[in-house]
């Protein structure tokens, strides 16, 4: 009997142990099963595991047809009015009887253009130094131009082209120098190619001064900062920019420091969009608004992993006012709008619902709301703050791109180079100028100016 007994309350012993080690088990099962990825969070497509095969739009579906849409501009290859080269084509005999038809006037009937670039040869020009004798007995000798300082040297259209290949097309410097041999008929090695670029950059210096100007004083200033390997360490570019500027720099620092350094007097003019990374938040600004896509994509996973009410609904109110935004004129932001109070008050509503406590990450996310909720719908006050921070994505995106064309950066000053010309890049592209082109005007401008 006293064996019975032991024998139960042993089992009984390993019952409670084994429920205890499934409860376990379905936890981790559970956090296996709805981890965060690049569709439901800001984690980056190859940080996820096991890569899922298509990512989850955040876009719902409008309705349109693929392709070129009704009013859409096309564009077509069309013929010049005086071509350089003149081809002409006439019959020598006749194709029915065999006659020749050398003799015979022609009739012009039908032309075609084919549209070329001639081979490209390197143009060698040599300045030549003169020196005069005046009647008082002085000789006076010509001065050679700005920017012809050694025995040889490259001229701007090349040094140009250097910068645009490296910022804007991402090559590498192997591909660069492959480029110039294959296609210029020039040899130029990766050495010679660096020590260009760091010329060029300091050329560009002045224009990189006046577009941190240009940002600092904007209405509307955004940010972001993303990862960045250089030999091997981790570091860090940051870009602020605004719809006619962009100024990206290189930092090892990922917190206020580098924002100090950069904007000490900070954007005192500006409502600053960024995602809810901390340092920002310390900048002195008129206002914030936060990422709201960032938002999203962190809704989306509670919904996903916890199948939250609250995340739910608060999924639908960030929809509801990004519609609100795309609906409203100009002057409606100046008068009271009864749709923007119900939205703020459901705000202030479902952040006095409280979510489970097991959950950590959405009550921390329910926490961080709560704290910046002021900046939530900063976007619905002001025609011309964005709800998104789409355009920092995009200004910083080109280093994760030239990252994964030309590989790491090697030296920290080679990564504020490339800081320093793509802000130029992105700035001209933004008003519309020729990248090239700029890039040329810049490198004639003597470096003492």
């Amino acid at each position: 009997m006293n064996s019975d007994k032991k024998r139960v309350a042993e089992l009984e012993t390993k019952v409670i142990r084994l429920e205890s080690l499934i409860e376990k088990l379905l936890d981790k099962i559970d956090d296996l099963t709805h981890r965060k990825n690049s569709r439901n969070s800001s984690v980056s497509p190859s940080k996820d595991e096991n890569r899922p095969l298509k990512t989850k739009s955040l876009r719902a579906n409008q309705g349109k047809k693929v392709g070129g849409q009704p009013g859409h501009e096309g564009s077509t290859l069309e013929m010049v009015e005086n071509p350089d080269i003149i081809i002409e084509h006439k019959p020598e005999f006749c194709n029915h009887c065999g006659d020749d038809l050398s003799d015979q006037p022609a009739t012009f009937i039908l032309r075609r253009q084919v549209v070329d670039i001639p081979p490209i040869i390197p143009e060698f020009s040599e300045h030549r130094i003169f020196q005069k004798t005046c009647a008082c007995g002085h000789h006076t000798k010509a001065l050679f131009p700005s920017g012809v300082n050694s025995p040889i040297s490259y001229g701007s259209n090349i040094q140009a082209t250097i910068a645009y290949m490296h910022t804007r097309q991402y090559l590498p410097f192997e591909r660069m120098s492959e480029f110039f041999s294959d296609v210029c008929n020039l040899k130029i090695s990766q050495g010679t190619l660096c020590t260009l670029l760091k010329g060029f950059a300091q050329k560009a210096q002045p224009a990189y001064e006046l577009i941190a100007q240009k940002v600092e004083n904007e209405k509307v200033v955004g940010g972001d900062e993303t990862g960045a390997k250089v030999n091997g360490r981790k570091g860090w570019f940051w870009t602020f920019q605004s719809q006619v500027a962009t100024y990206i720099t290189f930092s090892n620092n990922r917190g206020t420091a580098t924002i100090n350094e950069n904007f000490p007097n900070g954007f005192i003019n500006s409502i600053l969009v960024h995602d809810c990374w901390r340092s920002y938040f310390q900048i002195k600004c008129k206002t914030h608004q936060i990422c709201i896509p960032h938002l999203l994509r962190e809704l989306v996973f509670f919904e996903e992993r916890y199948e939250s009410q609250w995340a739910i609904n608060f999924k639908k109110l960030l929809y509801e006012a990004i519609e609100l935004k795309r609906n409203l004129t100009s002057i409606q932001y100046l008068n009271p709008i009864l749709q923007r109070d119900k939205i703020i008050e459901r705000l202030s509503v479902l952040l006095l619902t409280s979510v489970p406590k097991n959950r950590k990450d959405l009550c921390a996310f329910h926490k961080r709301i709560h704290k910046y909720k002021k900046y939530v719908f900063t976007f619905l006050f002001h025609d011309e703050v964005p709800p998104d921070n789409n355009a920092s994505e995009r200004a910083i995106r080109n280093v994760k791109v030239k990252q994964k064309v030309s590989g790491q950066f090697k030296t920290e000053n080679g990564a504020q180079f490339y800081a320093v010309i793509r802000s130029v890049t992105d700035t001209c592209i933004k008003n519309g100028q020729n990248v090239l082109a700029a890039f040329k005007t810049i490198d004639t401008i003597p470096q003492s100016v």
